[in-house]
């Protein structure tokens, strides 16, 4: 079969990508840590009663640290590499991947045109998939983000953070933004996919932010996330506790949106986030073996 130069040009660079983190992957499994024979290795993701475990004993070493190499990769356990910007081209996804699996992050969290060559990247680690829905600005249909989210899936991705239709929001109409959630997670769920619910807290008052909260709570949803990090605000530690109070212990909560540095991880962490979604996470894993 004949092929075209710029798809031999294309296959050359996917395998050299692919050959270059095989030569490395020794190193990152020793980083990555243990897997768990219940869930493939993504027990921060899909375990409730071992994230709590992780976030325990990784906050006891924060506080107190024992040993730069275990509260690193603790740290790194909680953190979904991103990389979500409208220019990020093939190599600096391959370069993502790459150092999600070298680390033992939890997850790449990428746009849905990214998550096949993600996919392709890690599979046979630890490193999950994350693909965000109705991004960034939440303004689409639930059958519209249903059908992303499906196809992410089916891409490869096992994690999806969806927008909430924050206008709905605003507007009370808690019905459609119930729907919104609930058709997603249904959509997650049924191929075994984890969903966060992304709620703008940046643009929301304390009072939206826990009716958002409890309406993620109602759909079902495994998370509810703070922020896009596109919009006017990021995390703050104030937004993380008020949605641990509202959703209680048994949901996960993704801190994200202007986290760069270890102490403000530690912040999240102290406030009740179960996962950080960073696009800073080396820099953030090196202050953590640096203060150790």
């Amino acid at each position: 079969m004949d092929l075209d130069r710029a798809t031999v040009e294309r296959l050359v660079e996917q395998i050299t990508r692919e050959v270059l983190i095989l030569l490395r992957e020794e190193e990152a499994s020793a980083q990555s840590g243990s897997e768990c024979s219940n869930c493939d290795g993504r027990c921060t993701g899909q375990c409730p009663d071992k994230t709590q475990e992780v976030i325990k004993a990784g906050a006891d070493r924060i506080g107190n640290p024992l040993g730069s190499t275990t509260m690193a990769a603790d740290i790194a356990r909680l953190i979904d590499h991103t990389l979500l910007k409208a220019d990020a081209s093939q190599d600096q996804i391959a370069q993502l991947c790459y150092e999600a699996r070298k680390y033992g992050f939890a997850a790449v969290c990428v746009n849905p045109a990214n998550v096949k060559l993600a996919a392709q990247l890690l599979k046979g680690s630890p490193v999950a998939v994350c693909a965000v829905v109705g991004f960034p600005l939440g303004a689409t249909s639930p059958e519209v983000k249903a059908y992303e989210a499906q196809q992410a899936i089916e891409d490869g991705a096992t994690e999806v953070d969806m927008v909430i239709n924050v206008g709905a929001l605003k507007s009370r109409d808690y019905e459609l933004v119930e729907r919104d959630i609930a058709t997603v997670v249904r959509t997650c769920h049924n191929n075994r996919a984890i969903c966060k619910v992304i709620i703008e807290a940046a643009l929301l008052t304390d009072e939206e932010k826990i009716k958002a909260c409890q309406l993620a709570k109602a759909a079902g949803a495994n998370y509810v996330k703070t922020s896009t990090g596109f919009g006017p605000g990021g995390a703050t530690v104030e937004d993380v506790a008020l949605m641990r109070r509202v959703v209680g212990p048994e949901m996960g909560i993704k801190a994200a949106g202007g986290i760069r540095t270890f102490e403000a991880v530690k912040q999240m962490v102290k406030a009740g986030a179960t996962r950080i979604g960073a696009s800073a996470g080396v820099k953030i894993l090196q202050e953590a073996k640096a203060t150790a």
